[in-house]
């Protein structure tokens, strides 16, 4: 499982970082679950955009080495955006959570519990 904590304005280097993580759990494993959480989002540096692009366009060929994706979210326009891209994405298994249901989303995303069938 990639776990990933963002918070305040994303900058392209914490988006070059992410795909690094990202690309080396999918190196190591064949099904790869994430747990997001988003702390007050302020924004997206946009000139990091184009690179992360690059990066991420390759990913869908891969789509099928995603596993279950949990985004905890504290702002609600977070959790529309990741409920709009868990509909572009249907082959994923995403759900979104608030912010008190933290651990119910840990132990949903948890491979190790989806396999013991807890």
């Amino acid at each position: 499982m990639l776990a990933l904590a963002v918070s305040g304005k994303i900058t392209g280097s914490d988006l070059d970082a992410i795909m690094t993580r990202l690309d080396s759990a999918m190196a190591r494993h064949e099904k790869v679950h994430m747990f997001v959480e988003t702390r007050t989002i302020d924004g997206i540096e946009l000139s990091g955009l184009p690179a992360y692009t690059a990066r991420a366009m390759p990913l869908f060929g891969k789509l099928n080495r995603f596993g279950r994706v949990a985004i905890v979210a504290d702002q609600a326009w977070i959790r529309l955006a990741s409920r709009l891209e868990s509909a572009i994405l249907p082959f994923i298994s995403y759900r979104v959570f608030e912010p008190d249901q933290r651990a119910e989303a840990l132990a949903w995303v948890d491979p190790a519990k989806t396999q013991s069938g807890a």
